[in-house]
């Protein structure tokens, strides 16, 4: 199935993956209090950043999201794979593809869901993922919500992640009060 063209510039995926990155950072605690010595998040944290900030899109950025990603699948307690999947879902993001896809709207949305579904499960507190989700859509800058827009409707899946999916993704197709 082919989809359409979707107009998308360098600059926005490096402000994408800014934003990405600064919410799954969030979850890098988690993950670090209990594997303080595996820094394969943190790595895919900053590839992504300096990417953001104006270096290349490497092959860098493509190694860190799959050894976060094997991170996360090494991990026994939920919230540290969460947390994990914080930072895949950040360094994804400067890979999102310019083509209409339901499919792509998890590179923008999928470092902060991530992220706020790690510090829940970290705490046992519902009201920390809201927290995390209210602090990734305040911050999140205009070209994110723009780029979202020319996207369509992500499947946000069951549960709570799902339902995290759901209230970042609708909030952000908001126009912003700021």
């Amino acid at each position: 199935m082919s989809h359409p063209a979707i107009p998308l510039s360098l600059d926005e995926l490096r402000a994408l993956s800014l934003w990405t990155a600064e919410c799954a950072e969030q979850a890098l605690p988690v993950f670090e209090a209990v594997a303080p010595d595996d820094r394969r998040p943190r790595d895919a944290i900053e590839v992504v950043r300096e990417f953001g900030a104006g270096g290349n899109r490497t092959k860098a950025i493509r190694t860190g999201a799959f050894a976060a990603l094997k991170a996360a699948g090494e991990m026994v307690d939920p919230a540290a794979e969460a947390a994990a999947r914080a930072a895949v879902g950040a360094a994804g993001s400067a890979y999102l593809h310019p083509f209409a896809a339901a499919t792509q709207v998890k590179h923008i949305i999928a470092a902060a869901q991530y992220a706020a579904y790690a510090l829940e499960l970290a705490s046992g507190e519902p009201a920390d993922g809201d927290a995390v989700i209210r602090w990734a859509i305040e911050r999140v800058p205009v070209v994110v919500r723009e780029v979202l827009a020319r996207y369509p409707e992500g499947a946000a899946g069951r549960g709570r992640l799902g339902e995290l999916r759901r209230r970042l993704e609708s909030a952000l197709r908001q126009p912003s009060t700021s």
